[in-house]
């Protein structure tokens, strides 16, 4: 039997957990997540990352910090009244949803646990039924992302290889290029992009899969790398400055990748460096494939333009942490600088957008959407 994925979240009795991925791939440490606070900080510092990961995250801080103020003695006073629960919780959701901008899902968990909270409240229920409801949501919200990615990457990789076989270019499998890190690491489990890439493997349709580094913050070579080797999936780790070599020298069939948000006309942003891999795959005529769930479609908004773009803290990129090398067995990481120090003058957005008009196709759990001929916007009505 092949190994399991590492999951990014862990609930066991009581207790909320995340893997810390700035260690990894070397040191796997799961940290608990005690309060709102310790889920907004490692949501922020990106000790856990991903869309649909930093949504779980938020719902399940949301869960363990009622569930706690359940068992807690004396009864909490926001637990008096549903005006005083609507109080308390109210202000919690619009924090945690300020933990990082772009990720629409996150926006979205808050938005639906807010939605649940009003609800309840306006059906007449006492406090503890409204309790209640939120817990139920916010498992839901957790619960719910590993069936879609499944769905989706069952979806996208059926779509793929129907696409294919109107040129014959696999004869051992489809060799597919993905950017950043979407595996269970970013999601509740299976993951999006890579998801996708794990169907394709499951169903040994999979010839090989090739990942960037994707810099400055390195979920491809760290993260992408250590869950490819957990599958062990057949992969090929790039520099991000690659892509275009490996497209003149390689049969690639596809880009896939994940997605933060999605906007209406099929705008996508994700992790810097998707639009160059957009760019080039479009100059080989490759396909390019934006797997990710319904709730991180936003069609309040018209296109890219409206997206807001995360911009990290300077000193974020000028530094890289690793392992000792060589390794002499200490398990040993450092912090080092690649950069003069002082350096004035450091941009670094965390995302950027990709143009629909470079994108083939949408992939949700619902279906594929691809642009109609001579059209460079989608109709994403058919898959939300």
């Amino acid at each position: 039997m092949a190994p399991g994925p590492l999951a990014s979240i862990r609930v066991s009795d009581g207790k909320l957990e995340i893997v810390n991925q700035l260690l990894l791939p070397h040191v796997t440490e799961y940290v608990p997540i005690a309060s709102i606070q310790d889920a907004h900080d490692a949501i922020k510092s990106m000790k856990i990352r991903g869309a649909p990961a930093i949504a779980s995250l938020a719902s399940l801080s949301v869960v363990h910090h009622l569930s706690e103020a359940l068992k807690a003695s004396p009864t909490p006073e926001f637990l008096v009244s549903v005006d005083a629960l609507r109080a308390h919780v109210e202000p919690i959701l619009s924090f945690l949803s300020t933990a990082r901008p772009t990720a629409v899902n996150l926006s979205a968990a808050t938005k639906r646990l807010q939605n649940t909270l009003t609800s309840s409240i306006a059906a007449g229920k006492d406090v503890s039924a409204v309790v209640a409801d939120l817990i139920a949501e916010g498992n839901l919200v957790s619960d719910e992302d590993v069936g879609r990615n499944k769905e989706m990457s069952r979806w996208g990789g059926e779509w793929l290889l129907q696409y294919n076989s109107t040129f014959a270019k696999p004869t051992v499998g489809v060799n597919v290029l993905t950017v950043c890190n979407t595996g269970s690491l970013a999601t509740s489990g299976y993951g999006t992009a890579l998801g996708f890439i794990t169907y394709l493997h499951e169903t040994k349709k999979l010839g090989r899969a090739y990942f960037t580094q994707t810099a400055p913050y390195h979920q491809g070579s760290r993260l992408t790398a250590l869950e490819l080797q957990i599958l062990q999936i057949p992969s090929t780790m790039i520099c991000d400055t690659m892509v275009g070599s490996l497209f003149q020298h390689h049969d690639i069939h596809a880009v896939v990748v994940g997605a933060d948000r999605v906007a209406r006309n099929g705008d996508t942003a994700n992790k810097i460096g998707t639009y160059n891999a957009a760019v080039i795959a479009t100059r080989h005529r490759i396909p390019f494939i934006v797997v990710a769930p319904i709730s991180t479609v936003d069609l309040s908004i018209a296109d890219g333009s409206q997206i807001p773009i995360e911009q990290r803290p300077p000193i974020e990129a000028c530094l890289v942490r690793g392992a000792l090398y060589p390794d002499q067995g200490s398990g040993e990481q450092a912090v080092v600088m690649i950069t003069p120090p002082g350096l004035d003058g450091i941009y670094n957005p965390s995302f950027d957008v990709t143009p629909a008009e470079l994108i083939t196709a949408i992939v949700t759990e619902k279906g594929v959407a691809v642009r109609k001929d001579g059209e460079n916007t989608f109709d994403l009505s058919a898959i939300v």
